[in-house]
């Protein structure tokens, strides 16, 4: 597991409370308009330093009282078999974790969960469950981003899902049909079940995996609150950032 850059505070990533960031490299998706590509790449992560684990953990054991939690981003991070270990050492200096994931390996995310090492998942949707192939070529199986939302449902854990919406790749449909995916029952079906949180992140041109994408013009606000107004009632928090 290669550690690659560290925030050492955000009051934003982890919801409600004071975090740092841990940034770990590797990913088995190439979204390409994704722009954190030193994460991603193996060739940019190869001929990026490493922050050696002792040295996160010497930083932490001098934050406590101070931090609350540990926010884990990638890249993705559970493509490392040794996070589950790395967690607990964190977990064991008495911080809560957060995890960011693409949701694409759902049994490492059920033990993480069943082993109490993990407080808060945010997981990216990316496409509608009947376009993720169109992207990342049958790499990875459907059926495992399905597994995840499940668990996550199910799992009582505090979680969000979360798009980073790019125009070109994603209509006013798709965050429909996304939302009818992950969401709760709406108002209008007659059910009631519990219902996440999802959030609509604008995309950002720069940087990108694929340089096509730093032309493209991000969505406008009124875009998004129209779709917000369409979907909202699936999720009991549905907002942009």
């Amino acid at each position: 597991m290669k550690i690659l850059a560290i925030q050492k505070i955000t009051l934003i990533d982890y919801p409600g409370r004071v975090a740092a960031t841990v940034f770990l490299a590797g990913c088995n998706f190439r979204c390409p308009w994704c722009y954190s590509k030193e994460l991603v790449l193996p060739e940019l992560i190869a001929a990026a330093p490493e922050i050696p684990e002792t040295k996160l953990l010497d930083f932490l054991e001098g934050k406590k009282g101070y931090l609350e939690g540990v926010v884990l981003c990638g890249g993705e991070p559970t493509v490392n078999p040794g996070l589950p270990v790395f967690i607990k050492k964190i977990k064991e200096m008495g911080f809560l974790v957060k995890l960011d994931t693409n949701g694409s390996n759902p049994e490492m995310m059920e033990g993480l969960i069943k082993d109490k090492l993990v407080d808060y998942v945010a997981m990216d949707i990316k496409l509608p469950k009947e376009r993720y192939n169109q992207v990342f070529h049958s790499l990875i199986p459907t059926e495992n981003i399905q597994k995840s939302i499940d668990i996550l449902k199910n799992s009582g854990i505090d979680f969000e899902f979360r798009t980073t919406v790019v125009p070109s790749v994603h209509s006013e449909e798709d965050l429909v049909m996304m939302a009818e995916w992950i969401g709760g029952q709406s108002i209008s079906s007659g059910l009631k079940g519990k219902k996440p949180k999802y959030f609509l992140q604008n995309f950002r041109a720069e940087r990108n995996i694929d340089p096509a994408y730093g032309k493209i013009k991000p969505y406008n606000d009124e875009f998004f609150s129209r779709v917000c107004e369409k979907i909202a009632d699936r999720f009991s928090v549905c907002k942009t950032r």
